[in-house]
């Protein structure tokens, strides 16, 4: 660090402040400069200033007036979190879903594309700047604004060498070198993450983990998964693999998805492996969704449950063993159909057969937790972007 910009100099003391009230805009949205001085502990004077500063660079504009009292009204400003934004993506076998993402969390809309089934009809560049643009358009975004992505997929990503593995979701993309292919022919940061890894961030912001110091969530749906949060640090693992459960081997006597003995977990409660049980139990439907939507009023429902919670339980002692977590959460459209009621048989089944006795909860996400885990780590990286640009008004 030069002297210039050393701590107590003017120039240090002039970036912290401009970037301490930048903080207060995000946060809190429009601000008067009497607001932002009391805010932010400084003198008025030394708002107006940063006010002036932070106009100049272009990083917050007028957005409109407010009155406290006798006298002229105050003129406020809100920040340009319009200036770096951001695209959440989910993608599996048959669709994406994408949405924008800005500094201040606005919710913009989620749109959805159907990508083909077929290895020669995909392309990695091209789904994911398909999906970029589509984010883009409800809002009337510029696409060239879009800084980062957060792509969030059924498998995850070597950690250490770009390799993107164990993901049938994706045929016709490459298996090696894919964050720097999209990066190179997109040109913006490219995040590629676990789809559950993701859906956990959604839990410890904004649905069942919020005062939990640690827990694991396990996911249900076509693929299973499970992350872990150790005090609200997610644990990924050396290769970006931890919580691949799927690939634990099946107790014997369990049977598979085709009915032949289960090799894995993946065998045991799958997708697959779900519609053949719900089928055991008469409970009929098209695929696992249809399944899923039949089970709500089916009189099969509480035998179904039973049966699930008892493989589920098979999932989760391997993380209680090793990570011994305060909270489980139970995640994925299979744990999703059974609530609050699978959540307490998968609980009991637990203490009748391990020494653990966790508090076992439903998600309570609202919406696609995937997006939502991708929008809060965009929405973060941004900040500081716009942050960064705040502090370096000042020079």
């Amino acid at each position: 660090m030069s002297a210039t910009t050393a701590p107590g100099t003017p120039a240090w003391l002039g970036a912290w402040n401009d970037r301490a009230a930048l903080s207060l805009l995000l946060e809190h949205g429009p601000l008067s400069r009497v607001r932002m001085a009391e805010l932010g502990e400084m003198s008025k004077p030394t708002a107006s200033l940063v006010v002036t500063r932070l106009e100049s660079a272009g990083l917050i504009r007028p957005a409109g007036e407010t009155s406290t009292g006798p006298g002229r009204p105050a003129k406020t400003y809100v920040a340009r979190a319009d200036l770096v934004l951001g695209v959440a993506i989910d993608i599996d076998a048959k669709r994406i879903r994408a949405c924008l993402v800005d500094a201040v969390r606005t919710v913009h809309e989620t749109v959805e594309l159907s990508v083909s089934a077929l290895a020669h009809d995909r392309d990695a560049v091209r789904e994911i700047r398909d999906a970029v643009h589509a984010a883009c358009r409800p809002s009337g975004a510029d696409p060239a604004s879009v800084l980062k992505i957060c792509i969030g997929v059924q498998g995850y990503l070597h950690t250490q060498r770009d390799d993107l593995l164990d993901s049938e979701t994706l045929p016709g993309w490459p298996r090696t070198g894919v964050r720097e292919l999209l990066e190179n022919e997109l040109g913006f940061t490219v995040q590629i993450d676990n789809d559950v890894n993701l859906a956990a961030v959604a839990e410890r912001l904004a649905g069942s983990a919020t005062d939990a110091a640690s827990f694991a969530l396990l996911w249900l749906g076509n693929g299973l998964g499970a992350a872990i949060d150790l005090e609200g640090t997610l644990f990924r693992g050396t290769y970006g693999a931890a919580g691949e459960i799927g690939f634990l081997p099946a107790p014997h006597g369990l049977q598979g998805r085709d009915g032949s003995p289960a090799r894995d977990l993946q065998d045991v409660m799958g997708g697959k492996a779900m519609v053949r049980l719900a089928r055991e139990h008469g409970v009929h439907g098209r695929g696992l969704t249809g399944i899923l939507e039949a089970l709500e009023t089916s009189e099969a429902r509480g035998g179904f449950l039973i049966e699930l919670a008892r493989r589920m339980a098979f999932g989760v002692v391997p993380l209680l063993a090793v990570v011994d977590p305060e909270l489980v959460v139970l995640g994925g459209p299979t744990c999703m159909a059974g609530g609050a009621e699978l959540a307490e048989l998968v609980s009991q089944q637990i203490q009748r057969t391990s020494r653990w006795s966790p508090t076992v909860r439903a998600s309570a996400v609202t919406g696609n937790p995937v997006l939502v885990g991708a929008q809060e780590l965009l929405a973060s990286d941004l900040r500081e972007v716009l942050l960064g640009r705040a502090a370096r008004s000042a020079a």
